[in-house]
């Protein structure tokens, strides 16, 4: 988390949705000025969108109720899907002679951290866009409850990100988070109770991110900048004849540059957890291909790295790597979003500075977590099984974000390497009304039922990244 929290504070509080529709219309009439102005983005695309447009269509006339399921790669997801539904989704709508009742837009799902890291603006805007806050982390069931109720009975369909947090890299999902599916299915169970006769579907929506013009050059200073903050030997010609617009420079030579700073980044790691908190990395066998090699490095460097937060807040590493860092995030505002804060003044200043120490000590060892966060999909041979500038760029830039954090940056400033234009791919739907009656059989056939929703959401958004090529 890129602002330091050094002082205990007042529980987070549940940020209830408070729909504005005139804000609604000012922000959409001036969003392509704000992703012109703000973002790298030249231009926004999209596949099979006759399917979501039928889908509106279904639902404004009270057939159906759906969730749009979105791919969620980077920071910009969200004002591209914006994008999609306030601008070209009409478009299409008045091409085929389909009435939609504006605004076409929906409701959503958003982190209650960002407004933390992000400002807290967003604290003020996302509810008035119809947004709903949820902690990540926990049981929140006030969150929980009203993205349930607008799921049914919002004025607009709902839109969440599965896999719960950016993972930088356009062509790796993400295991995703059961919720959306358990969402689905509390959604249909409303309906059923209300004696409504609207299908639930689930929307998948793959979102892709590629460069109009390769940016070869703008990632050849990038590894000369970290190289140089590495302690590396700067490669100012990247094993080529660099030429101003950056023509002579290809994966070739690059490559060795990224596969050694890597390396050499992780050696440093290694040796920063074994030293100083006294952690056993183990040993790795036979491993004779040296991407496979890196790759278990890093695995083994994570679990180490999130076992430092882990130790401190006294929690057992259970799940995967997503998994375990929510429980240390949320552990993390358990130690300085406190209830005994809510009346600063009952208590004694000795208190206040006690839980001024623990709130910065927490913060720090949240510090580890955010570093795993930033890499849990990385595999150690994104780059080399297809080296395009996208997977270049991605996997340099994760790296950046790594050296950044060490360093006590801001790793939301990231450097742009180019322009870039957005594919969004509408998947079919999947339809939670059909496997409604397993999931209400027993206890047990409704966690089968979640499960394989969402193992079925997870092949559709990856199978999504074919189709966005």
């Amino acid at each position: 988390m890129p602002d330091v929290i050094y002082q205990a504070q007042p529980p987070l509080e549940f940020i209830p949705p408070a729909l504005d529709p005139t804000f609604l219309r000012v922000c959409q009439f001036f969003l392509p000025s704000l992703i012109h102005w703000r973002t790298a983005i030249s231009h926004i695309e999209a596949d099979n969108l006759e399917v979501l447009l039928d889908l509106y269509h279904q639902f404004q006339d009270r057939k159906i109720r759906f969730l749009i399921a979105f791919r969620h790669p980077k920071a910009e997801d969200p004002l591209c899907l914006v994008y999609l539904l306030s601008h070209i989704l009409p478009k299409l709508a008045r091409h085929k002679g389909i009435v939609l009742q504006p605004p076409i837009h929906a409701h959503f799902i958003y982190d209650r951290g960002i407004p933390l890291w992000a400002g807290s603006y967003i604290g003020w805007v996302a509810p008035r866009l119809g947004g709903t806050s949820i902690q990540r982390g926990k049981a929140d069931w006030t969150g929980l409850r009203s993205a349930r109720d607008l799921f049914a009975n919002g004025q607009f369909p709902m839109a969440a990100a599965p896999e719960g947090a950016t993972n930088g890299l356009s062509e790796i999902v993400n295991p995703l988070e059961p919720g959306i599916a358990q969402l689905g299915f509390w959604c249909a169970e409303d309906l059923h109770k209300d004696n409504r006769d609207e299908q639930v579907f689930i929307v998948p929506v793959g979102i892709k991110y590629k460069y109009v013009a390769t940016p070869w050059g703008a990632i050849a200073n990038l590894l000369s900048e970290l190289e140089a903050a590495s302690g590396l030997p700067v490669e100012t010609r990247g094993g080529a004849s660099l030429q101003q617009d950056g023509a002579s420079l290809s994966p070739d030579s690059l490559y060795p540059r990224l596969f050694h700073l890597s390396q050499h980044l992780l050696s440093l790691m290694e040796n920063f957890y074994t030293r100083f908190y006294h952690q056993k990395l183990p040993v790795q066998g036979d491993i004779k291909d040296a991407n496979e090699l890196l790759a278990a490095r890093l695995q083994a460097l994570l679990n180490v790295v999130l076992h430092v937060a882990e130790q401190y807040f006294d929690l057992q590493p259970k799940g995967n790597f997503n998994d375990r860092c929510r429980r240390v995030e949320q552990a993390g505002w358990n130690y300085i979003f406190r209830e005994e804060f809510k009346d600063v003044k009952a208590l004694s200043p000795l208190e206040r500075a006690l839980g001024d120490r623990i709130a910065e000590e927490a913060n720090l060892r949240m510090w580890h977590m955010r570093l795993v966060e930033s890499f849990v999909a990385v595999t150690g041979k994104y780059v080399r099984e297809k080296p395009t500038a996208e997977r270049f760029a991605e996997t340099t830039l994760l790296i950046w974000d790594l050296v950044t954090r060490i360093r006590g940056g801001n790793p939301s400033g990231r450097p742009t390497l180019g322009k870039q234009q957005v594919k969004i791919t509408i998947g079919e739907p999947l339809s939670v009304s059909e496997r409604y009656p397993a999931y209400k059989t027993s206890r047990q056939g409704a966690r089968q039922a979640v499960a394989d929703l969402t193992k079925d959401l997870q092949l559709a958004m990856e199978d999504l990244i074919l189709k966005g090529r």
